[in-house]
């Protein structure tokens, strides 16, 4: 069982999952965020991924979780989402173990993970706001630094902070999410590749299975 929902921080969704029993390994495909997550009194990081990780919780595991957009993650954490790429880190590995022994050992796991990246919250980056919007929206690289102000190279350096990786991976991945959302609503994948900004269908193909390691067919 899976659901999320808007918390009361900016661009950040908690989610909660709880496996049950027979579940099978899924595949958890690229967002361009950071989540931390608790997961049966373990609290750790998980980093942005440039392709799709392997889930295997055991049945009756429970999840709760913050996922950060816009780059909001890293000032939270304390290091840039670059350190991160690819990686699950303990919690401890970035903040005091004093702060997040109660996080581990917490009866309402979701609100205190709520409560203690807001004790460490910091305004949005405008600059990794607009980022987020207009890679989702396939903008080239080149227009959104003109959007913000700013050189291709500045744009770079602050998109490797916010989101691990530059504008031009986060708006592939961007759109990979888009493709599998066209494509889970019953979306024929011709009009999937169109619709979602992809030179054709070859193309479309090329990069789902670059990212998440399978067909789009396998996925929805």
């Amino acid at each position: 069982m899976y659901s999320e929902r808007a918390s009361t921080l900016p661009h950040v969704i908690a989610w909660r999952s709880v496996t049950p029993p027979g579940r099978r390994e899924h595949r958890i495909l690229p967002d361009g965020c950071l989540d931390i997550i608790w997961r049966d009194g373990q609290v750790f990081v998980a980093g942005p991924d440039t392709t799709a990780q392997i889930g295997r919780p055991s049945p009756g595991s429970r999840m709760f979780a913050l996922r950060f957009g816009a780059g909001t993650g890293p000032p939270v954490l304390g290091v840039p989402a670059s350190e991160l790429v690819d990686q699950q880190v303990p919690l401890d590995a970035l903040w005091p173990a004093s702060a997040v022994r109660p996080l581990a050992e917490a009866d309402d796991p979701s609100a205190a993970l709520v409560a203690a990246a807001g004790r460490r919250w910091a305004t949005p980056d405008p600059v990794l706001v607009t980022l987020a919007a207009a890679a989702s929206a396939g903008r080239r690289t080149d227009e959104i630094a003109a959007r913000c102000g700013l050189s291709n190279r500045q744009l770079l350096r602050r998109s490797t902070t916010g989101f691990g990786y530059g504008p031009k991976t986060l708006t592939r991945i961007l759109r990979l999410q888009r493709a599998v959302e066209l494509a889970r609503g019953g979306a024929p994948f011709a009009s999937v590749s169109a619709t979602a900004g992809y030179a054709d269908q070859a193309h479309l193909a090329r990069e789902v299975r670059a990212m998440a390691g399978v067909p789009l067919s396998s996925l929805v």
